[in-house]
């Protein structure tokens, strides 16, 4: 029995008490007194259980609809009318009513909403405090609630905490007017009724608010936990399962640090801080690796949890930083590769010219018949190692990516043995063996022998990892081979490893998918191997297979014979040799050489000079150019770079002032930046990379002297 029902019983009580005490007392009262005394207490007492009945039904729920239907049911049979309903105030609207339920002969007006003045009587009550009554008279008419004409209506103001949120009414009282009891029946019900209802709806505000904060905290993308004295999770987001590959109800309950990090260490530290009030930086951690899933890193950042029931209660707020973390590696890997490639086109370009000395001297001496075949035995070991050392400098600027990158037919069996050769001391290191079987008479690719050395390089570099972990017996090899396949040429990596976990197939060349741990790789390789085979109109795939894994690579065949489809790329004309000896029949020629190398100068002296050519060779580019003012040349040889003034080199200045030498001029270049190759290029000059063999240099004087024959100089 709630408190107010116990106030009405003690009431009634006190009531009985003095009714007794009048009939003791009063002797003289007649039998009919007596018998109204008695008439009123079975009144009091059925209206004390109907009000006891009435508090168990609106304490069975804090359902608004439950309750507003139980007190229209209640009022209807206890009061004895034909009707009756609520109507709670609208929240939204001050000047309308809300109809939350009606019985009887007003039970059309249940769930519908109107405005104060339609609702009549119901709709005044609302903005009073107390009971209203009206009944149909002689002078006053019919009294209408919501359109329904009623003969008597009683209405009173459901008011709580000093907010009147609605009021009952009941129509039409069977048997008459209504009485005091029935309007103070009326009013007592209101009374508890309209607690109960703002307790209602309070509860509905709190329930809505609960909703909408649980349902905001499972929408954030990010982890969020609530974590107890013991680092014990007590309360979490569906981010927070999905990010750790775990269902909501399996995360509660678990040691956040120990059961979900592989390495909690820091943790604790976070934890302290926020729980004293001053959280240090957030920290970055990684998640414990899942079988077949990929392994995660977080940044967790902590704060103090108010109001918890003990101390030690802390909100952890977990984000996702793996693919950051990729970008991150993957800018640092490009700021790596742009300082290397630096450092190599620097390298390169002093290394070039000594170089283009030492193989020019020791070719030219081999063709010297004065030789001892003993002396001739060594000139071949310093031209070969020139050469091999060229080629060192070739393959670590494809490395660096600064060649100079455009499409042609190039062989693939030399790309792929080149990148071979770049990566044979690293793989040493690792006790990783590499092979290649390479496919004689390949056909040519046409392509950028950069990118595809890139494609090389990626999946040599991925097949080193995956034999890497190979357990002890079991053989670390990479094999490197190629082949033919009707109209296309392929390339194939294989390797001893572990092979590719099937799940891990439809990801494989997914930007930043990796199955390394974070660090370790980025994710790349492989979709921009992926996106450079496309490019070249072929595919990147994975045979199917379970030992070890083997990547191929299908390109479309060229027309020509790898070995056969150009000359060396030091020239930026394409040079065959004549079939006859140059030097055969040659006639003596001036020759203008401008390179400030004094090695590289000798070297030239001593090619043509021996051959009867007068070579000039000024002090720098400045004096070259007086001396063309004043002399002429029947061919300049000159190096691109060679400087003039502060804002103007050799080059330039000879192709501004005396262009029509320009089909009788060879550029030289130690440099290696693709602009400068590209600028070479648009000048229609023969040039030469460094360094070069002197069989090429020797055929293309030879060509241009015999083109330039007669011309006017």
């Amino acid at each position: 029995m709630t408190w107010w029902a116990l106030a009405v019983a003690a009431a009634v009580a006190a009531g009985l008490w003095g009714a007794f005490r009048i009939g003791a007392t009063a002797s003289a009262r007649t039998a009919r007194e007596l018998e109204q005394v008695r008439h009123e207490l079975a009144r009091r007492l059925n209206e004390l259980f109907s009000l006891q009945e009435l508090s168990y039904l609106l304490s069975e729920s804090l359902q608004l609809d439950r309750i507003v239907s139980q007190v229209a049911r209640y009022v209807t049979r206890f009061i004895e009318v034909e009707g009756s309903l609520v109507a709670l105030a609208d929240e939204t609207d001050p000047d309308k009513v809300h109809v939350a339920a009606a019985e009887g002969v007003v039970s059309a007006l249940a769930n519908t909403t109107m405005t104060r003045a339609r609702a009549g009587l119901i709709g005044t009550v609302i903005g009073q405090d107390q009971l209203e009554v009206v009944e149909a008279g002689a002078d006053q008419p019919a009294p209408e609630i919501g359109g329904i004409t009623v003969q008597r209506v009683a209405a009173v103001p459901l008011r709580s905490h000093g907010v009147t949120v609605g009021t009952i009414a009941v129509v039409n009282r069977v048997g008459g007017p209504f009485t005091a009891e029935d309007l103070r029946l009326l009013s007592t019900v209101a009374t508890h009724a309209a607690v109960v209802l703002a307790n209602a709806r309070f509860f509905d505000l709190i329930r809505a608010g609960k909703e909408q904060w649980e349902t905001t905290f499972d929408a954030l993308a990010d982890g969020i936990a609530v974590i107890d004295g013991a680092g014990r999770i007590r309360r979490a987001n569906k981010a927070l399962a999905n990010l750790f590959g775990r269902s909501l109800p399996a995360v509660i309950g678990l040691e956040f640090g120990r059961d979900l990090l592989s390495d909690s260490s820091e943790l604790p530290g976070l934890i302290r801080g926020a729980d004293h009030g001053e959280p240090p930086a957030a920290i970055t951690v990684q998640a414990l690796a899942t079988p077949g899933a990929r392994s995660r890193v977080f940044r967790i950042a902590a704060a103090p949890m108010r109001g918890a029931p003990e101390s030690g209660w802390v909100v952890l707020l977990i984000e996702d930083v793996t693919e950051q973390k990729s970008l991150e590696t993957q800018l640092i890997q490009n700021e790596k590769m742009v300082a290397v490639g630096q450092l190599v086109s620097g390298v390169a370009h002093e290394l070039n010219n000594p170089l283009t000395s030492i193989a020019g001297l020791s070719e030219f001496l081999l063709e010297q018949g004065s030789v001892g075949e003993k002396d001739r035995e060594h000139l071949r070991v310093i031209q070969e190692q020139a050469e091999r050392a060229g080629r060192i400098v070739r393959n670590l600027l494809t490395f660096a990516r600064k060649g100079t990158g455009d499409y042609g037919d190039v062989d693939l069996n030399d790309i792929a043995q080149r990148t071979v050769q770049l990566m044979e001391y690293e793989l040493r290191l690792r006790n990783v063996g590499i092979e290649t079987h390479l496919a004689k008479d390949l056909p040519a690719v046409s392509g950028d022998r950069y990118e595809l050395q890139q494609v090389i390089l990626n999946l040599v570099t991925n097949a080193a990892h995956a034999v890497t972990d190979n357990e002890t017996g079991r053989e670390r090899r990479v094999v490197v081979s190629t082949g033919r396949s009707k109209d296309h040429v392929l390339l194939k990596v294989s390797d001893t490893g572990p092979g590719i976990d099937p799940a891990h197939l439809p990801n494989l060349f997914t930007p930043f998918f990796t199955t390394n741990e974070s660090g370790e790789g980025t994710g790349l390789g492989l979709s921009i191997s992926f996106g450079i085979a496309e490019r070249h109109g072929g595919k990147l795939s994975v045979e199917p297979g379970t030992d070890g894994a083997t990547f191929v690579m299908t390109l479309p065949a060229g027309s020509k014979t790898a070995g056969d489809h150009g000359s060396r790329r030091s020239s930026g004309r394409i040079q065959r040799p004549p079939p006859d000896d140059p030097r055969k029949n040659a006639q003596p020629r001036s020759i203008l050489l401008v390179d400030e190398d004094p090695v590289v100068q000798r070297m030239i002296r001593a090619l043509f000079s021996r051959e009867g050519q007068v070579v000039s060779t000024p002090p720098n580019a400045g004096d070259a150019v007086r001396l063309l003012e004043t002399s002429r040349f029947e061919l300049i040889i000159a190096d691109a770079r060679a400087a003039v003034s502060a804002g103007e080199t050799f080059s330039e200045a000879l192709l501004r002032l005396w262009p029509e030498h320009k089909s009788r001029t060879i550029f030289l270049t130690a440099d290696v930046r693709p602009e400068t190759h590209e600028w070479l290029r648009s000048t229609g000059c023969f040039y030469f990379q460094k360094p070069f063999k002197v069989s090429d240099l020797r055929s293309t004087v030879q060509r241009v002297m015999e083109q330039n024959t007669g011309a006017p100089t």
